[in-house]
């Protein structure tokens, strides 16, 4: 692991980059849209798979998905579809990937009514982190009644691959909530809050 492995820190990271991801994004609120348009695209990668598969393809995912520029990846065709299909670095599935390219589209749409999907996606946290203090990973919920509602609402808005565990997954990603362990730094970095 890395530097920071003789910090206390919560139990999933397995290796250098599981523990990279959880020491420097995990938990940390994102407002820039590029960067949420991404985790939305590879949580949807993610459906039935771990997080540790995704994050070893992420590169290949950015090189192959033009950095998660919605706009043009909201211009793919079928061909370029087929395309991503064969690439050996990428989840190759075609719901999955026809996916990305729908919700690209949708993400547009909803970047167009509100000025920005960080504009619109926050508002279902009031705009702050949820702090969470689980003293374990069963007290780490799959979903949350403000999933339900992210997933509802984003379905409403022509998205797929989005039910309430993955939105609960992008929430936790992209520090709209912050389920770091108690016992762990990040918690304490992230909430500003010291154990007692």
């Amino acid at each position: 692991m890395n530097k920071n492995k003789n910090m206390d820190r919560c139990p999933w990271p397995v290796d250098d980059l599981y523990a990279a991801y959880h020491d420097t994004e995990w938990g940390v609120p994102l407002h820039d849209d590029r960067a949420l348009f991404e985790f939305l695209i590879l949580e949807g990668a993610q459906a039935g798979l771990s997080w540790h598969i995704v994050l070893k393809k992420r590169e290949n995912y950015r090189a192959a998905f033009d950095q998660f520029d919605p706009e043009r990846v909201a211009r793919y065709t079928p061909a370029k579809i087929n395309k991503l299909l064969a690439n050996p670095g990428l989840i190759r599935n075609r719901l999955k990937i026809a996916s990305a390219v729908r919700n690209a589209r949708a993400f547009l749409a909803v970047q167009e009514e509100f000025g920005s999907f960080d504009r619109y996606i926050w508002r279902f946290v009031d705009g702050r982190p949820i702090v969470n203090h689980p003293r374990s990973m069963k007290e780490v919920p799959a979903r949350t009644r403000a999933s339900d509602a992210v997933s509802l609402d984003l379905k409403q808005r022509g998205f797929n691959f989005i039910g309430s565990t993955i939105c609960y997954a992008h929430m936790q990603a992209t520090g709209m909530v912050n389920d770091h362990l108690v016992h762990c730094f990040r918690h304490r970095e992230l909430s500003g809050s010291q154990l007692t």
